[in-house]
């Protein structure tokens, strides 16, 4: 069976063909070069694998996938034959418009017809040759669970903040239709990864039904570059939160680099649930938005679609346009017309616009036979009780308003809920002196883009409407603040499409403002319009894309976690994991060592709502510090009453309180105090403006010390803790800026302590007194969690090496937890280090001794039997 192309669908309704041009700005080449990222799997994706080329050899491609490719697709009955054509409606076949002609665009998705099995291959390699396209083949029983099931049913409502809260307003999470979702996904991925080198291609993934795509091919390909776009609204935390697979489904998305939105909102509600649900920061960088996750930077996108201005201009141009404005001229001469244009679906909010419209009919009886609402409804896009619903209660409303307020040759409401062709609908956006788009939660919405290119018209346009082209172009937009394209509006009636009154009011101040501000308004938006049209989205986004990519090239990479929650561990070739038998190798060697170790988070896990050392960790320190080689020291930002009750009974063991403004060389020294800092007057200031923090701040408290005050809110609102620290952060920076304090933000806290006084300068002051009683170590070990730690790593590393090379100690600067560091080492949680002293530990209770021919044995410090 051989597969030809036909002319497009939309083309045989309107009676010709309309050749759109490419629009003229178009995407600059990008080259990159192969970065060092390791092999996650072992069969795909390894830096020596042969089956790919050099990137020289090939020429760079994009992959645009979607849920659905950019065709047309029928069979014919009688020959059999396939017949394809692109859908020129699809944002997809407007997008490859946007992309440079150097470079290949190649779609994957799946067809919306069945093709039998032994057609498939076939069929394949003709659309790849032909349209470069590549159609992903789902069986029936996956396809009907995944899209009509998981997706529209549980995915659109919930992005569209539609709760199933009782069995007739929507299904309940079924796991069978999540199944679905996943295995389609993993399809996806397998055709995408057989058209894709992972070396020098860019995958472009879109819109909610392949959230859990990025993960396969991550899996697949750990050098892949990979961009997601949500085309839908993504809900708040609250909403978001209520999904049972929500965790996986933020997970997987975390598996691309760049993940796009078309407003802040939504972006801003992607990061509270990273945030809320997975624990994760977030911060601008340069103006740009970046997520940290195992080491890779996520790079958050805010940019909303543009629309495809050369297509839209040459159909403005065509002639069936310009015979239909002239045909709607001669229908509405001496009326006011005011345009909807919306899907038939219950969040467009039809019945509203028209009740709005009732209502400015009943309060203005003068606009009575004159003004005149046409509602296109586009057809069906999905089925269901509640749409045929909504379809019935807008024929309802309509025929009451036409019976209402109807005359003879005069109906005040026009729906059209047939097909409407392209040029048609360019003719009544042509004529509409207002667009009315009254969404109660839409992702974007390009209708009113489209109108207000088409009120700007042109010579053809204006012949056809009878005014002189040098006449000032107006236009009038009234549209629902819930739907994406609004802030990008600044010139249009916002509105709460809820607040029929205030649409109703909206709508009569749209049609009686004057000519010289609605043309005001017509100008700011089209210069808006028409710079950030579809190729100015693409050409954003990708070269985002390519930017985000670029840390590729400098990070190794490992593949950790199973399933949907697998993930990247992306660090620094000269960052890795330390290795307890290399350290403990290290230890062994030495003769004289100095440990260093934070308290909370590195001993003590963070989470731990007990807070004084368990005996598993009095025992670790109490056998370091019986080796009469070592020198350990707890060095924390804690008060010295705690750490000296909790620790006492460890002897041998040196302790710095409060970042070492006091410092305890062991249990029978007394504490020395930093004199650093001997004046307080400044707690006097700080203290009332935590204490007005902490009352206003649910679940937040603060901490008096002797040196310094802390205001912790680990147990607030997430989002609100942030928020009150970062203001309490401003504030106190304010107040103090001419005390000799500093002002710092940690882990879920604000501290103010004396200058000078860091946890640095007890490593340098320790190592100082070592080296002065001959006891210069030669094995450091520092290891920590926090901010504050890292004056320890940047101390070690910096100040040490002062002798020569082959006297300098080895070091293990290690810190807590895979995330960017000075130390040159990481263990992932207070358990690994629990780990590392225990196997330390063993090392010191055994100590070499030699038999009468010199052979050298281990014995077990003070035991009188050989080991």
């Amino acid at each position: 069976m051989v597969a030809t192309s036909c002319t497009n669908l939309l083309d045989l309704v309107s009676g010709d063909i309309l050749n759109f041009p490419q629009t003229p700005r178009a995407l600059s080449r990008v080259n990159t070069v192969p970065g060092v990222i390791s092999d996650i799997d072992g069969k795909k994706g390894t830096d020596d694998d042969d089956s790919h080329a050099s990137s020289s050899e090939h020429r760079q491609k994009i992959i645009i996938v979607a849920n659905f490719l950019p065709l047309n697709a029928q069979k014919d009955k009688d020959s059999g034959r396939w017949c394809f054509s692109y859908d020129e409606d699809s944002i997809l076949w407007q997008l490859k418009d946007a992309i440079s002609v150097d470079t290949d665009v190649v779609f994957v998705g799946s067809l919306k017809v069945d093709v039998d099995e032994s057609e498939q291959e076939k069929v394949s390699q003709e659309l790849l040759d032909e349209f470069k396209c590549w159609p992903a083949f789902l069986p029936p029983l996956i396809q009907n669970r995944f899209y009509n099931g998981f997706c529209k049913q549980h995915l659109w409502p919930l992005f569209h903040y539609m709760l199933p809260m009782f069995p007739d307003q929507g299904n309940r999470f079924d796991r069978v239709l999540w199944q679905a979702y996943v295995a389609a996904n993993r399809i996806f991925a397998k055709r995408v990864m057989e058209v894709m080198n992972p070396e020098v291609d860019f995958v472009w993934v879109h819109d909610y039904h392949l959230m859990v795509l990025p993960t396969f091919l991550r899996k697949g390909y750990s050098k892949v570059k990979l961009g997601f776009f949500l085309h839908s609204p993504f809900p708040s935390s609250e909403i978001y939160r209520t999904l049972p697979v929500r965790d996986e489904i933020l997970k997987a998305l975390l598996n691309a680099d760049l993940i796009g939105f078309h407003t802040f909102d939504y972006a801003r509600h992607f990061l509270s649930c990273c945030s809320r649900m997975l624990g994760l920061e977030y911060e601008s960088k340069r103006g740009y938005i970046g997520l940290e996750y195992f080491g890779r930077t996520i790079y958050i996108k805010i940019l909303p679609v543009g629309i495809h201005m050369a297509r839209l201009q040459s159909a403005i141009n065509h002639p069936s346009s310009i015979v239909k404005v002239q045909e709607l001229c001669e229908q509405f001469k001496g009326k006011q017309l005011i345009l909807g244009v919306d899907d038939m679906d219950i969040f467009q909010g039809v019945s509203l616009k028209l009740l709005a419209i009732e209502l400015l009919l009943e309060q203005n009886p003068e606009l009575q036979g004159e003004l005149v609402l046409v509602q296109i409804v586009n057809p069906l896009k999905s089925s269901g009780k509640d749409v045929e619903e909504a379809k019935k209660e807008i024929q309802i409303i309509a025929n009451r308003i036409n019976e209402r307020f109807g005359l003879l040759n005069y109906e005040p409401v026009i729906i059209i809920d047939y097909p409407v062709p392209f040029y048609e609908k360019i003719a009544y956006y042509s004529l509409a002196e207002c667009c009315i788009v009254n969404a109660v939660r839409d992702g974007m919405n390009l209708i009113p883009y489209e109108y207000i290119v088409c009120r700007q018209g042109n010579t053809q346009m204006d012949q056809a409407l009878g005014i002189i082209s040098e006449f000032p172009r107006t236009s009038a937009l009234v549209v629902s603040e819930f739907i994406g394209c609004s802030p990008s509006l600044s010139g249009a009636l916002r509105v709460n499409p809820w607040d029929i009154s205030a649409v109703a009011d909206a709508i009569n101040l749209a049609i009686s403002m004057s000519i010289i501000e609605k043309q005001l308004r017509h100008e700011k938006h089209y210069r808006y319009v028409s710079s950030h049209d579809m190729a100015y989205w693409a050409r954003s986004f990708v070269q985002d894309l390519v930017r985000s990519c670029q840390d590729h090239l400098c990070k190794r990479c490992w593949g950790i976690g199973f399933g949907l929650s697998f993930r990247i561990l992306a660090l620094s070739p000269s960052f890795r994991k330390l290795s307890i038998g290399h350290c403990v190798s290290a230890y062994k060697r030495s003769n004289q060592r100095a440990i260093f170790l934070d308290y909370d988070g590195t001993i003590v896990s963070q989470t731990s709502i007990v807070k004084s050392p368990s005996p598993e960790v009095m025992s670790l320190l109490d056998n370091l510090c019986s080796d009469p080689n070592n020198n350990v020291f707890i060095v924390s930002g804690r008060g010295r009453a705690s750490l000296g009750e909790w620790l006492n009974q460890c002897e041998n063991l040196g302790i710095a309180a409060e970042h070492g403004y006091f410092t305890r060389w062991d249990g029978q020294s007394s504490w020395e105090t930093n004199h650093i800092a001997t004046d307080f007057a400044w707690k006097s200031i700080v203290e009332p403006v935590m204490r007005s923090y902490t009352e206003a701040t649910d679940g937040s408290q603060m901490e008096i010390k002797e040196s310094a005050l802390v205001w912790h809110h680990r147990d607030a609102d997430l989002d609100f803790g942030s928020w009150q620290a970062k203001a309490m952060l401003d504030h106190l920076e304010n107040v103090l800026s001419n005390d000799p304090v500093v002002v710092r933000k940690g882990q879920f806290i604000v501290e103010v302590k004396p200058q000078g006084i860091t946890k640095g300068l007890v490593v340098e002051e320790v190592l100082s007194r070592l080296t002065q009683k001959g006891k210069s170590p030669d094995f450091i070990l520092c290891i920590g969690d926090d901010r504050s730690d890292e004056d320890m790593f940047e101390s070690i590393s910096t100040k040490v090496y002062g002798g020569s090379p082959s006297s300098a100690p080895e070091i293990f600067a290690c810190t807590v937890g895979q995330k960017p560091s000075k130390a040159r080492f990481y263990l992932d949680d207070t358990a690994e280090v629990m780990m590392l002293l225990k196997s330390l530990g063993t090392a010191s209770r055994l100590k070499p001794v030699c038999d009468e021919e010199g052979h050298s044995e281990r014995v077990e410090a003070g035991s009188e039997t050989v080991a």
